[in-house]
């Protein structure tokens, strides 16, 4: 082993030259990559870290977002690089997009993170600003969900590109992903064009060894140049910035065809392969002899590239996750190819899939892998509230009446599940408080109450309890306040009184945002509380006027403490009701024919002592603040 080189370092350089390399590149020895390793800093990253490093080097100085799984760690990443780069937690995807849009308008390199369906909220502002263009460079890192990991629908953000005629690059990996923020951000200002580069839960969250560069800032004044026919879309002046639009695509195009981004491999002439972002990793091992055109800088398609690999080859197969946006370009063109019939438009690929569509494609039986033996007789594990969660004493209560429940999306959408079975609709964010109101003005017999989160609110809700106020609705509202934004792991809103850049800020308060909107009922309680809850939403239910109900506990999991002290079920007073496990705890287990209390999971809430009728729960004398033991 060469000297100075790491174990990892030399498996990397003994498959770089292993691997299939396009024509015309020279492949280096181990011993020049070796030498190249020393000096040049590596990291192992995942896609998210690579992307903000990315930002970090091309001089981004505003980052701003919404978190969301898969993208939320691109900007929990570049907040580590202040003070040269601000970044913060906007209440939505719009507000985001447009701070971003701002900063650039006035000379600034920035970019704007969030995950497929946090697009659908920024599309406005996308749409328009494309028209307007950028000045500094304008970066929009959207990561798609295929498979549904964290999401409520798998759409695909290429389709935006070419809505809203802008240019998107597909990284594969994490070097791509830091090398592709440069390319983008470098197109971005050339044309100025807000860019879209879109990543995948693969790519965010895969690791791999990324080349480091350093930082470089444009010599550019940060101010806004008065131009009101840019920057200023009514009619008179958008109808120029329109065609305008169409010029620069034309640019667009020309620079997708010559970006390093789009390559082609050529290998055997029989199968072409085209695809782009995380498929085209799956496609080197299910297709390592096949000729491929990879494309990083995808639209723009760089056509003449799609021509020169096409008309090379015998057959051609598309390979894409989700939607079929290549096949049909390149059925446009003319040339016949395979694709959806072959490799399926639905979840997640893998390899394994890809090794599936090659039998078929191949005429062959596909092999399904066996379930590895450790795997097989595992039992089915739900997702459930965690212990000692807050949400649970609210649906706990729900469960004494007949209400329709319309939820929202947050851990509280796991009250869906069964015993607990308290939640009706899921559609989108703020949609639990605006499809009550729908309800209750249908017609709807059984009384609505609509649910949403604490960040969800902020996100996009106080446009719906303000239409409750002003449409004069009935509905009962109520805000899960546990404090942060916990899904995603915990980041900070703006009713937690911390900013993403540690600094301490204004609380908002959602009881009087509520107010404010011209909620009169309004009332704060402790979830843990079962006694208050019931009442509470006893005398919202009936009181037939419109109002809002606070429950404001901390989550457990991020104060990493139990809420109160661990309690146990005697077996001498347990009557086997068994009521005690709608609560849906994981600290409760059964026993043989009896429930019984796990006291390492166990998170001191006590709701089970307030349900049990039989008084057979009770504290054993670890007290509120102690440290859970797992």
């Amino acid at each position: 082993m060469s000297r100075g080189v790491r174990a990892v370092e030399w498996l990397v350089l003994v498959e770089y030259v292993r691997s299939p390399r396009p024509e015309g590149i020279y492949v280096r020895s181990i011993p020049q990559l070796a030498t190249e390793m020393r000096t040049v800093k590596r990291e192992m990253m995942s896609g998210n870290e690579a992307l903000a490093r990315g930002a970090y080097e091309a001089g981004v100085v505003l980052g701003t977002g919404y978190p969301g799984t898969p993208s939320t760690e691109i900007l929990e990443n570049l907040v580590r690089y202040k003070p040269e780069v601000y970044c913060e937690w906007s209440p939505n995807e719009k507000v985001a997009f447009e701070v971003a849009a701002g900063a650039s308008v006035a000379g600034a390199r920035s970019i704007v993170t969030m995950k497929h369906v946090g697009l659908n909220v920024a599309a406005d502002p996308l749409m328009t600003l494309s028209y307007l263009g950028v000045v500094g460079g304008f970066v929009a890192c959207v990561a798609d969900d295929p498979g549904m990991h964290s999401s409520q629908n798998e759409q695909d953000t290429r389709r935006y590109a070419s809505f809203a005629k802008v240019p998107i690059f597909e990284p594969s990996d994490s070097q791509e992903a830091k090398d592709f923020m440069l390319e983008a951000m470098g197109i971005s200002e050339k044309f100025s064009t807000p860019v879209i580069l879109r990543s995948t839960t693969r790519v965010s969250h895969s690791r791999s060894l990324v080349n480091l560069g350093e930082r470089s800032l444009p010599e550019r004044m940060i101010g806004l140049v008065k131009d009101p026919p840019r920057f200023v879309p009514i009619p008179v002046w958008g109808r120029p910035m329109r065609q305008r639009l169409d010029e620069r695509l034309k640019g667009l195009k020309e620079a997708s065809e010559r970006s390093k981004a789009n390559r082609i491999e050529w290998r055997d002439r029989s199968l072409g392969i085209i695809t782009a972002s995380i498929a085209y990793q799956y496609v080197r091992d299910a297709w390592p002899e096949a000729s491929v055109l990879k494309l990083g800088f995808s639209n723009p398609f760089p056509d003449s590239m799609v021509v020169e690999l096409t008309s090379g080859v015998d057959k051609v197969l598309v390979v894409e996750e989700l939607d079929d946006i290549i096949e049909e370009h390149v059925k446009s063109l003319g040339i016949q190819c395979q694709g959806r019939s072959i490799v399926p438009g639905i979840g997640e690929l893998s390899v394994d899939i890809l090794l599936d569509s090659r039998a078929k494609y191949e005429g062959m039986e596909p092999v399904t892998p066996s379930v590895p033996e450790y795997c097989q007789g595992l039992p089915p594990r739900p997702p459930v509230l965690c212990p000692g969660c807050p949400h649970r004493g609210i649906f706990c209560a729900l469960g004494k009446h007949d209400v329709v429940v319309t939820g929202d999306i947050g851990c509280y959408s796991l009250g869906a599940f069964k015993p607990l079975d308290r939640m009706d609709t899921i559609l989108c964010m703020g949609a639990g408080i605006s499809m009550a109101q729908g309800f209750q003005k249908a017609g709807e017999p059984k009384k609505v109450v609509g649910i949403v989160g604490d960040s969800t609110f902020f996100h996009s809700g106080i446009t719906g309890l303000i239409d409750i106020a002003y449409n004069k609705g009935s509905s009962t509202i109520i805000v899960l306040d546990n404090r942060t934004t916990a899904m995603t792991g915990h980041q900070d809103h703006p009713g937690t009184g911390v900013t993403l850049m540690g600094e301490k800020t204004r609380a908002l308060s959602i009881e009087d945002i509520g107010r404010a909107c011209g909620i009169e009922m309004v009332f704060t309680i402790s979830p843990y509380d079962l006694s208050t809850v019931k009442e509470t939403l006893s005398q919202c239910l009936e009181s037939g006027e419109p109002s809002l109900i606070v429950s404001r506990a901390p989550c457990p999991l991020k104060e990493r403490r139990r809420v109160g002290e661990i309690r146990e079920i005697s077996h001498e007073k347990c009557k086997g009701c068994e009521l005690c496990l709608k609560l849906a705890c994981p600290a409760i287990e059964m026993d043989k024919d009896k429930p019984k209390i796990n006291k390492i999971l166990c998170g001191g809430c006590g709701l089970c002592e307030q349900i049990c009728p039989a008084g057979a729960a009770s504290a054993v004398g670890k007290t509120k603040g102690d440290k859970a033991d797992a």
